[in-house]
């Protein structure tokens, strides 16, 4: 993996045009790639992962001191941490990835018309894909993989907090591209901290055909705005779980309980829980009072406040955060009808949850929710493409087109028509 250092704009502006020349000679290659060729590589780049585990650690310490030193959050550090058991499971990522089937060629609809041609909507790669994250340094592994299963180039732009721990990640992937004759260009991390690279990847769009921003708002809304380049966004996860009249207590305590504190920094975290006014008097004080003794604050409205001491009194604005906290708002709402509406006006359309053994309720909360995943009886932290079966994921999509909710290898392909005829010209 080619490492360039730009020393000034003009540097800076060379050197992302060479990376993007570079990928997008690689996707020609990569997208003609057997299925056990890609494969080979996504193995062996897992088992050096394996084996560079003291490597990746050594460089994520740096980071992580860096950052620790800068008075990051604990939950930040959580989101960069590497640990030998998550370095283990990224690299059980690539595997299951390698295992997935292979998307390229995939037909996904064939017919026949009345004057003999026979059309088949097959599977493409996407081309180059610019990936653009935050914090999170597994990303690089999770997304260079799944471009590779789906024969796409993609270029990676970490955060400044991963920089280190991204790049010793990085050359694992090489490494297994190497091993499999693919070309390494195939994965290209950005290889500056500078703002500004992210500036010239939104656009180049004579390299780039598609760009996928992970992280905060603020990225976010400087992609939507900025980019030349077609864009499939992972947005903030600010998650519900109602919990209904009707719920069960125990799996209500139980879902709400791990939708926030199993790792309160993952996307996937519920960030407010809603109850139905209807079961305050049974369910409201022992879910709250489960978050309160795992250490979480809850901050709610009177009613909320009502059922323990220890809660404080929400703000408007408390409902539309995404907190990345072991911090949850809570508020009483007048049945299903009320919590759908709380949804769609806080929410970001991320991942909702229901717990309830009322049918009509669930079925009614499913099909208004308009969120990328909605579950019934489960919980928030379910919100992964690992846990959906795809492997992996290179996030949550919140969008509505080409592709919405978890971002697997599937969802980095396009279509193409491949028509068959034996002659037929168009009267």
């Amino acid at each position: 993996m080619t490492a360039l250092r730009a020393t000034s704009p003009a540097d800076l502006a060379e050197t992302m045009k060479a990376i993007g020349a570079r990928a997008r000679a690689a996707a020609a290659k990569l997208k003609l790639a057997a299925t056990e060729r890609k494969n080979a590589a996504l193995r062996a780049a897992a088992q050096a992962m394996r084996d560079e585990t003291k490597a990746i650690l050594a460089a994520n310490a740096r980071d992580v001191e860096a950052v620790k030193a800068r008075g990051a959050t604990e939950a930040f550090v959580d989101r960069l941490l590497m640990t030998e058991a998550r370095i283990a499971g990224t690299a059980r990522g690539l595997d299951d990835v390698a295992a997935f089937p292979d998307p390229v060629g995939q037909v996904m609809a064939e017919w026949s018309r009345p004057n003999g041609l026979a059309i088949r909507r097959v599977r493409v790669p996407l081309g180059v894909i610019g990936i653009i994250y935050e914090s999170r340094p597994n990303v690089t592994a999770d997304a260079g993989g799944l471009c590779v299963k789906a024969g796409n180039a993609a270029i990676l732009r970490g955060g400044s907090e991963s920089f280190h721990t991204s790049r010793a990640i990085g050359a694992c992937l090489a490494k297994g591209l190497r091993e499999a004759e693919l070309p390494e260009d195939a994965i290209q991390l950005v290889p500056t901290t500078d703002r500004e690279a992210v500036g010239h990847m939104l656009t180049m769009s004579e390299y780039i055909d598609v760009i996928v921003p992970r992280g905060g708002k603020s990225l976010i809304a400087r992609v939507q705005q900025e980019s030349r380049i077609p864009v499939i966004a992972h947005l903030d996860g600010n998650c519900h779980v109602y919990v209904d009249g009707k719920a069960d207590l125990a799996m209500a305590r139980k879902v709400v309980l791990n939708a926030k504190m199993r790792r309160v920094s993952v996307c996937g975290a519920a960030e407010t829980v809603l109850f139905d006014r209807a079961c305050t008097g049974t369910h409201l004080a022992p879910v709250v009072k489960d978050l309160l003794d795992a250490g979480c604050e809850v901050r709610g409205d009177e009613a909320v406040r009502a059922a323990d001491a220890r809660v404080k009194q929400a703000t408007e604005d408390d409902y539309y955060t995404e907190f990345l906290e072991p911090i949850i708002a809570a508020k009483v709402v007048d049945g299903v009808g009320a919590a759908i509406a709380h949804v769609e006006k806080y929410g970001s359309h991320h991942t909702d949850a229901i717990v309830t053994e009322d049918a009509a309720a669930a079925e009614r909360f499913t099909r208004e929710v308009d969120s990328a995943i909605v579950l019934v009886n489960a919980s928030t932290q379910f919100a992964d493409g690992g846990e959906f079966g795809m492997g992996a994921e290179i996030g949550i999509s919140t969008g509505r087109l080409h592709a919405r909710g978890p971002v697997g290898a599937e969802q980095l392909t396009s279509m193409k028509y491949v028509v068959r005829g034996n002659g037929q010209i168009r009267p």
